[in-house]
């Protein structure tokens, strides 16, 4: 009897011991916290080098040298168009993770000719922009951890050809020429800027960057002159402003250096 009873009990406490269990919730298993994705370090200098295509446009009128007034106020917009290379650097640092401040330096130097006009003397110039350069600064977000989208702007200044002026009509001279002369303005612009590869292979510290730029310079008066170099003529209004998309290799000197951790 004895037997029976304690092979009862044995049942009851095994069976009351499972469907406690079942009863009770789940046990909580905690996940190991999830790690911020690495990104190569971008702080440090770099240096580039490329070249690109622009245009310039000018608002221009005719200015009577003597009085200030216009000699012809019906404002035309001359231009011109071509290619051109381009070298600079800068520093960035990197911060939160994902973003780049920097500041840079570069400049251009080509060949992006066009024409100005005297409409009161019908005599026209192949104006030239001979060479930029600029400082600023430019912020950055990393889409990737090797491809940071940015925009930038700063200061800026030109520096144009002089011309010899011939009659519109026949191409001929007509003893009036102007000076070469520099302005100064402001600019905005924004790109993209990769990790080098070729044929599959990469370059540590090799990138390629595409860049957008606007430019605005202010007014300058271009007067023309006489070939003994007396303001014998009249003065054209010039207010120009600059369009440039350039492809430069960059070398980025700290590339390989500790890389930091993103944050979203």
């Amino acid at each position: 009897m004895m037997k029976k009873l304690i092979l009862a009990l044995t049942a009851i406490a095994a069976f009351s011991g499972s469907a406690l269990a079942a009863d009770l919730p789940a046990r909580a298993y905690s996940k190991a916290p999830v790690m911020p994705e690495p990104i190569q370090n971008w702080t440090g200098f770099y240096l580039f080098g490329g070249f690109g295509y622009g245009l310039w446009e000018a608002d221009t009128f005719t200015v009577n040298p003597t009085t200030g007034v216009c000699a012809v106020c019906v404002e035309q917009r001359q231009g011109g168009r071509g290619w051109y290379g381009t070298v600079g650097g800068g520093y960035d640092w990197q911060f939160n993770g994902r973003w780049v401040a920097g500041i840079l330096a570069d400049g251009q130097f080509g060949n992006i000719r066009g024409s100005i006009q005297d409409q009161n003397a019908f005599a026209v110039g192949q104006e030239e922009l001979k060479d930029t350069w600029a400082v600023g600064a430019r912020l950055g977000y990393l889409v990737a951890p090797n491809v940071l989208s940015y925009v930038n702007g700063g200061y800026t200044g030109a520096n144009w050809s002089s011309t010899t002026l011939v009659d519109a009509h026949l191409g001929a001279p007509i003893g009036l020429h102007t000076d070469s002369f520099n302005s100064t303005g402001w600019f905005i612009g924004g790109g993209v800027e990769n990790s080098f590869d070729f044929f599959g292979i990469n370059f540590p510290g090799l990138f390629m960057k595409t860049e957008y730029r606007w430019a605005q310079y202010g007014t300058t008066q271009i007067g023309e002159l006489s070939a003994t170099g007396l303001p014998i003529g009249n003065n054209i209004s010039f207010h120009p402003q600059v369009q440039t998309v350039s492809t430069s290799l960059v070398y980025r000197f700290n590339w390989g250096g500790p890389p930091v951790a993103a944050r979203y």
